[in-house]
């Protein structure tokens, strides 16, 4: 096999390694880096793959596998500002931020996911990679994190398993009973999967859209659920309830007047590019907003301020050059 084939080979499962990753580390950036190595391994290794021991997908998660273990090793378990300690109460003092390596970030679905495929199986992909949901792996231990992964998201074989991990079955179906369990206790399972956001969801979208861009506090806190959860990454500050959250952007003043929201997609579920004006006139990146919804209404409004990050990942532009 020539350079060019065998690259083109490896690169066919890129896609496929970055969602596992990502799942692994929950950090786009480490999971692309992980990948990286993961392919540079493989291919310098490529002239002792042997197909008839393991396909080539199993031999790329075993290799991505290792070097997820490696980089978790000691590594400080990210999470949601909702997992760090309790809600805050309204008023301006949010905190001294944390390392973004505190928090779960965002990874647009391009990144992660197929494209095409049929619905089912990618609707259930992407319920795999809601943050909720990948915070959650983050409280597994590694291996089990690996074994939960690979059994019930990638849907390998338990001798499979068993082998990429170079363990016994039974050990592989323990591992995998306990990561269950947890999941679970957590209230998080990738079985049930969401379907596409219907026109009744989009429209509730364009609403706190237009809510938000108009800085209508009263129009934004009706199309949030009276349970929602907001934070605000890096800082470990997060609100619960629709009556606290009203009373924190009322107290705010107007600190988004003029802002734009641009609709993307982060984790399987609806996103903003938050944009504000700048000393010129031109709308200047701010944060990377998620939203989860359900019932009819909002339950989680996630704003990422480290946007300097987090738009050249997805494509978004630093600057609108108009304001309108």
């Amino acid at each position: 096999m020539g350079e060019p084939e065998a690259s083109d080979l490896l690169e066919q499962h890129r896609i496929a390694l970055t969602g596992y990753c990502y799942r692994m580390l929950g950090s786009p950036f480490e999971a692309e880096d992980a990948v990286q190595e993961t392919l540079v391994r493989a291919w310098r290794s490529l002239d002792r793959f042997d197909e008839s021991r393991a396909p080539m997908r199993s031999w790329l998660y075993a290799i991505a596998t290792n070097v997820c273990l490696d980089l978790l090793r000691g590594a400080r378990r990210r999470a949601r500002a909702i997992d760090l300690g309790p809600s805050a109460q309204a008023g301006p003092d949010l905190g001294e931020p944390l390392p973004h390596s505190a928090f779960v970030e965002p990874v647009p679905d391009g990144r992660v996911l197929p494209a095409g495929g049929d619905p089912a199986e990618l609707a259930a992909r992407r319920d795999t990679i809601r943050l909720a949901f990948v915070a959650a792996l983050q409280q597994l231990p590694p291996r089990q994190r690996a074994v939960l992964i690979l059994r019930d998201v990638l849907c390998c074989r338990a001798d499979e398993v068993a082998r990429l991990l170079d363990t016994s079955v039974a050990s592989v179906t323990s591992a995998l009973q306990r990561a269950r369990s947890k999941l679970r206790a957590a209230s998080v399972s990738p079985d049930e999967p969401h379907p596409p956001l219907d026109q009744a969801q989009r429209r509730l979208l364009a609403r706190y859209c237009d809510a938000f861009e108009r800085y209508d506090v009263e129009a934004m806190v009706a199309l949030l659920h009276e349970d929602v959860v907001m934070s605000m990454p890096p800082f470990r500050w997060w609100l619960r309830g629709r009556a606290e959250i009203r009373r924190t952007l009322l107290a705010a003043g107007h600190p988004c007047a003029g802002a734009r929201l641009v609709p993307t997609t982060a984790n399987g579920s609806p996103a903003f590019a938050q944009y504000l004006p700048g000393p010129d006139g031109r709308l200047e990146r701010f944060a990377l907003v998620t939203l989860t919804l359900s019932g009819g209404l909002i339950t989680e409004v996630t704003t990422h301020l480290d946007a300097d990050r987090l738009f050249p990942l997805f494509g978004l532009p630093g600057v609108l050059e108009t304001v309108s």
